[in-house]
């Protein structure tokens, strides 16, 4: 089934209590992208970089399944750059140096070839270009997710509220939910959230794993404990393009199959936080995928105890 991503290809410099790189290759639709094309092949990136964006790395992407027909290249101009450094717990990181670049000016262009797109994921981008992206589609797709972060809540709610009414899933995290809502409690939160407009919602909850609600039903998947966490970035970005990688793969958007779906981007996830940056996520086997989907599985698989009491 035909997905389409949008969101950034981007250099990022990262500092952990494990190490530190120069520039790599980050942002979101790159995660996505990679970690979708383990589900679906081709994955189709709308995205803009610079000239200074190698094409060894744009040619990476497509060995990988990814389509970089929508992938603008600005000459004369530098691609989206990000650093950060992370705290000894992994959990807060600070910003040190953002430098929009082509993104400041960022026209989202869809290919004629995208236009079959049945599955879209838009990933972190101001609120307008996320919903310029599903006007610039003929058709809409059938199902719509959406990737947000606090700061659009600070500087552009209406906007990014505006949007939040066209998708059907929307996937954000603990604090950005309580943020958006108004509501400490999650559950309280996720009822007020869906009914701005989504009909899902995932609430990412960092090294304590992530909940999927629809209507009354609330799905929830642990995060794999893990011997060794080096670089968390693009974790989110990962869990997403895992998410829709698996339900454009399956074409099936019941909330039991978006609950696999949950599972395998969760897997996907806890394999790029190994590495760092994407490292981990260009030479992942089948059998590695499916080996982490089933320790997840097991984490969760439990009969009752008044089912055990009563035979």
């Amino acid at each position: 089934m035909s997905l389409v991503v949008i969101g950034t290809v981007a250099f990022d410099a990262l500092e952990t209590p494990f190490g530190k790189t120069d520039k790599i290759v980050g942002g979101a639709a790159t995660y996505i992208g990679l970690s979708a094309s383990y589900s679906v092949k081709p994955v189709k990136v709308v995205a803009v970089v610079g000239d200074d964006f190698p094409q060894s790395d744009i040619l990476l992407l497509q060995e990988h399944g990814v389509d970089t027909e929508g992938l603008q290249i600005k000459q004369g101009e530098k691609s989206f750059f990000w650093s950060g450094k992370y705290a000894n717990d992994l959990n807060s990181r600070e910003t040190l140096v953002t430098e929009l670049n082509v993104l400041a000016d960022f026209d989202p262009i869809i290919p004629d070839s995208y236009q079959d797109c049945k599955y879209l994921m838009l990933g972190n981008l101001t609120p307008q270009i996320q919903r310029l992206v599903i006007q610039r589609l003929i058709n809409r797709p059938k199902l719509i997710v959406m990737d947000t972060m606090n700061f659009w809540m600070d500087v552009a709610l209406d906007e990014l509220k505006t949007t939040i009414e066209m998708v059907d899933v929307l996937s954000i995290n603990d604090e950005e939910a309580r943020q958006l809502s108004g509501q400490h409690s999650l559950v309280k939160a996720a009822k007020i959230i869906m009914a701005m407009g989504p009909k899902y919602l995932i609430i990412k909850k960092g090294e304590h794993g992530a909940l999927l609600f629809h209507k009354n039903k609330v799905f929830y998947a642990p995060a794999l404990p893990l011997e060794e966490v080096f670089d968390p970035t693009g974790a989110g970005d990962t869990f997403a393009g895992g998410f829709i990688g698996y339900l454009a793969a399956t074409d099936d958007i019941s909330f039991e199959n978006m609950k696999r779906a949950v599972i395998h981007g969760s897997a996907m996830a806890s394999f790029c936080v190994e590495k760092f940056g994407t490292e981990r996520l260009l030479n992942l086997t089948q059998d590695e995928i499916e080996a982490r989907e089933q320790q997840f599985a097991d984490l969760v698989a439990v009969v009752p105890a008044t089912a055990v009491q009563n035979v």
